[in-house]
């Protein structure tokens, strides 16, 4: 959102506020397209080969763009930025190995129920329950578990689930090297994160990662799902709210289900797009609930 200095009948003050909805909006589909091609280069590389090949060159153009190396953590901060960069390295390596059987938006669906069980976790107002039953609804629809389920590939989703797990671990060691440099530190968490991955995807893809087919392939994946994306994201943080940047990231799993749409013919089922519509409106609920809960907290502590 612009502050408030900036009025929106005004053409600055419209642009103000337009460009960094339209930048994290830009990340959003940035992310999706980068993934559904990235899924197209499973037949010949393998899920594992892919990850590899995409984590291993958004390392290479992350060290380039923030040089790493100038970063002096200490000891404790060097093994929180292990940390950080081994559950980088599995969420997507767990995310990809679910896109083998499971479609690109159903899949983040599945993997979106990560951070928001860590946000509903420390809730404790009653409306949250209702943002909690609006997320088990949603992967009751989609999880394997009865006659209402979409009757998904169990190892595909618990492959998702693993990266929903991972997902909320990596936003607790996130927090953890926040003081740091952002840049640098996201550097040397996604070069940790390709060592993680890049055994699975020797094994798996072998001398085909180095054929100059796939590292152009490679390279294009890398900036639509790393690089881009990820400095259109700074953009947006710098001048959206919390609350403003929650809700719009919440669209994710429902611009993934177009992307795989448009680009990998993936056709979902109404149960299914109901599915990830109430995981949508769980995540937005809660976004908008939480920032609530904080501004009336904070009201309450300001003297009067």
């Amino acid at each position: 959102m612009a502050p408030a200095s900036h009025g929106s009948s005004a053409p600055g003050g419209l642009a103000a506020t337009l460009l960094p909805v339209a930048a994290l909006l830009g990340s959003i589909v940035s992310l999706s397209v980068g993934t559904s091609y990235a899924k197209q280069l499973f037949p010949i590389l393998g899920a594992e080969g892919t990850t590899a090949l995409r984590v291993g060159l958004s390392a290479l153009m992350l060290v380039a763009i923030w040089r790493p190396w100038r970063l002096r953590p200490g000891r404790a901060d060097r093994r929180a930025l292990l940390r950080y960069g081994a559950v980088l390295g599995a969420m997507n390596l767990l995310f990809y190995l679910s896109l083998r059987t499971i479609p690109l938006g159903l899949a983040i669906a599945i993997e979106f129920s990560g951070p928001l069980a860590l946000a509903l976790a420390v809730s404790r107002r009653g409306i949250d329950f209702a943002w909690i039953g609006c997320a088990i609804l949603g992967l009751s629809l989609l999880l394997p578990l009865g006659d209402l389920s979409t009757g998904l590939d169990p190892v595909g989703v618990a492959c998702a689930l693993g990266a929903a797990l991972c997902w909320a671990l990596y936003i607790v060691f996130g927090q953890r090297v926040g003081h740091l440099h952002g840049g640098r530190a996201v550097a040397i968490g996604m070069s940790v994160a390709a060592l993680v991955v890049l055994p699975f995807g020797i094994a798996k893809a072998g001398t085909l990662l180095l054929q100059p087919a796939m590292l152009g392939i490679g390279l294009a994946v890398a900036a639509l799902s790393s690089a881009l994306p990820y400095t259109l994201e700074m953009v947006a943080l710098k001048r959206l709210s919390k609350q403003s940047f929650g809700v719009l990231l919440s669209l994710e799993p429902a611009v993934g289900s177009l992307a795989g749409l448009a680009i990998l013919g993936e056709h979902l089922t109404p149960t299914e797009w109901l599915a990830i519509a109430c995981i949508v409106v769980a995540s937005v609920g809660n976004t908008v609930t939480s920032h609530r809960g904080r501004v009336a907290a904070a009201a309450a502590l300001t003297p009067v």
